[in-house]
């Protein structure tokens, strides 16, 4: 993804990734705007546990600011978080003003995808109009990047979100080759967030 994917193209990465720092700097080097991914506490859990430092919804505000700062702490480069997971912690109201005053005080943007649509938070903000791998194979993602170029050309701008499968890595530079002759200009998620 680092080296195939166009610059504009967001990249994030999981906080428990090994080599974490140089796999951002790497990508950095290459152009990419980072993320840095957060596992938020999802619908099911615990039987989906997203690690040890997963956000929990009904957490003491301390606990949430304890665990995100070690998220925080484990790389820097990233210009803001994205979730990883999340329904039950984006849902709920005192987890999502606790999670945006840590990111507010350190200037860091939240970009999702899609789950805190509804949500502002006085951050910059972004979300994904959809996930473009949620079935993998080309043709599918081919449909949900068309979809992408619709909505991008109904609203001005549209923003997806994907996984690093080899085919929605091989699916995504293939679309993004061709969209200068379609009209469209690929723009990094910072482009899309706003307060």
């Amino acid at each position: 993804a680092i080296e195939t994917l166009p610059p504009e193209v967001t990249l994030s990465f999981a906080p428990y990734a090994e080599g974490l720092q140089g796999w951002i700097d790497l990508a950095r080097a290459s152009g990419h705007e980072v993320l840095l991914e957060t596992p938020m506490e999802p619908a099911d859990y615990p039987a989906n546990d997203p690690g040890p430092y997963t956000l929990i919804a009904a957490n003491r505000p301390e606990d949430t600011v304890r665990k995100l700062e070690w998220l925080m702490s484990r790389a820097t480069g990233y210009f803001g978080l994205s979730n990883y997971l999340g329904a039950r912690f984006i849902d709920s109201d005192a987890a999502m003003n606790t999670f945006n005053a840590a990111l507010k005080a350190r200037g860091l943007a939240f970009v999702d995808d899609g789950l805190a649509a509804r949500r502002g938070g006085g951050i910059p903000r972004a979300s994904a109009d959809r996930i473009i791998d949620d079935e993998l194979s080309a043709s599918a993602i081919d449909i949900q990047l068309r979809a992408l170029e619709t909505g991008a050309s109904a609203r001005g701008q549209s923003l997806g979100s994907g996984f690093a499968y080899p085919v929605t890595i091989n699916q995504v530079r293939t679309w993004a080759a061709g969209l200068p002759a379609r009209g469209l200009q690929l723009a990094p998620a910072s482009a899309l967030a706003r307060r």
